[in-house]
């Protein structure tokens, strides 16, 4: 008979940054408020830089829960023998050896996005992975969460006819003319601009709208056109613009476009997406990392409106710990990857950021590429 009791996915956290600070609030909230009962999540280690940090992040973040060790070394938390799983949320140049350390501890890994600076980082983490037979996974969180699971059984249902046109944006004013260039948004040697840490929400609409479709057979897109300016500052990107194109092949009938935007001294707009059917329109409400809302347009075949739907979620917490749930029943089922965001997900984004790089003109500082 199987157990009724729910999987507790016991989580080790590397880094004590605003965003590992922003995930531990979200794995302590009920699971039952999202009617989530067969996974729980109990973190049980800090790693930071001294002890003292790490203490701090748990005094401050997890209410000082005294069970929780907290480590002065991101070793400490790798060799732990009550970690299940790793959370890396350290700066994204960081990402390829916290991620390569932590899988060859035979731990499982959900690594922030851009999971690594390039493709062949990547490359080299799924083949540590596979070797390990360990579960590793970008934490692309958007793609778990409600909304965007009903989207997706609206956008596939056929009502709305085959997709056309994806415009997706995530633009942020950071006030960069007031920030040390050694800030994240701005240093090279952190992978800063807004293509690595804002464009992967923009282009994951495209990756579920366009190569999710089914109509699209997983194909991937067969023309990518960038444009970058950057800022004189510190020559990191401050405004990029992407297009992807996907046209008919043997497997694939889908012909559609993607435009794609980012920037770090702008604010965003609102809808944050549109996607543009043969028969209807869908506009998702800002922000595109975690929206509340979308509405759907459906137009007769002379493209007049003839309905609107209106859909609006509201949960506890901010929206991380969906991922998480994924993560917890992957790991219970014995899979070391997502089949909503698989590997091959991630890979895409990497080469499409790689190309974007390469036509932008926008080159790492020697040695800050890991693998290449």
């Amino acid at each position: 008979m199987a157990s009724t009791q729910p999987t507790t996915l016991r989580w080790g956290i590397i880094s004590t940054g605003h965003i590992a600070s922003v995930f531990v609030k979200d794995l302590l909230v009920d699971p039952k408020t999202r009617d989530v009962h067969d996974v729980v999540h109990k973190v049980v280690a800090i790693g930071s830089r001294t002890v003292e940090k790490a203490q701090e992040f748990i005094d401050k973040y997890a209410a000082g829960d005294k069970s929780i060790k907290p480590y002065g070394t991101y070793e400490g938390v790798y060799s732990d023998p009550d970690v299940d799983a790793i959370y890396i949320g350290t700066p994204h140049t960081m990402h390829y050896v916290n991620a390569r350390d932590a899988l060859k501890a035979k731990k499982a890994v959900l690594c922030e996005k851009p999971v690594t600076l390039n493709a062949a980082e990547l490359r080299s983490l799924l083949a540590i992975a596979k070797e390990n037979n360990v579960f590793f996974m970008e934490a692309l969180w958007t793609r778990f969460q409600p909304l965007v699971k009903e989207l997706k059984k609206v956008a596939e249902d056929g009502s709305l006819g085959e997709p056309i046109m994806v415009e997706a944006d995530l633009c942020a004013n950071f006030g960069v003319e007031k920030l040390p260039i050694t800030h994240r948004i701005l240093d090279p040697r952190l992978g800063g601009g807004a293509l690595l840490d804002l464009g992967p929400y923009p282009l994951f609409w495209a990756i579920l709208a366009l190569y999710e479709h089914p109509s699209n057979a997983n194909t991937r897109p067969s023309g990518i056109s960038a444009s970058m300016i950057k800022t004189p500052l510190t020559n990191v990107d401050s405004n990029t613009t992407f297009t992807l194109s996907f046209t008919p092949t043997s497997s694939s009938s889908l012909s559609a476009q993607a435009n794609l935007t980012c920037a770090i001294n702008v604010r965003g707009i609102n809808p944050s997406v549109v996607i543009r059917y043969r028969h209807g329109n869908i506009h998702v409400a800002a922000p595109s990392p975690c929206p509340k809302s979308f509405k759907v347009e459906y137009f007769d075949n002379n493209g007049k409106l003839v309905r609107e739907e209106k859909k609006v979620y509201e949960y506890v917490g901010g929206g991380w710990h969906f991922q998480a749930d994924e993560v917890a029943r992957c790991i219970r089922e014995g899979k070391i990857q997502s089949e909503a965001w698989g590997w091959d997900k991630s890979l895409l984004e990497m080469e499409i950021f790689d190309e974007v790089r390469r036509q932008g003109g926008y080159v790492f500082p020697k040695g800050v590429e890991q693998v290449v």
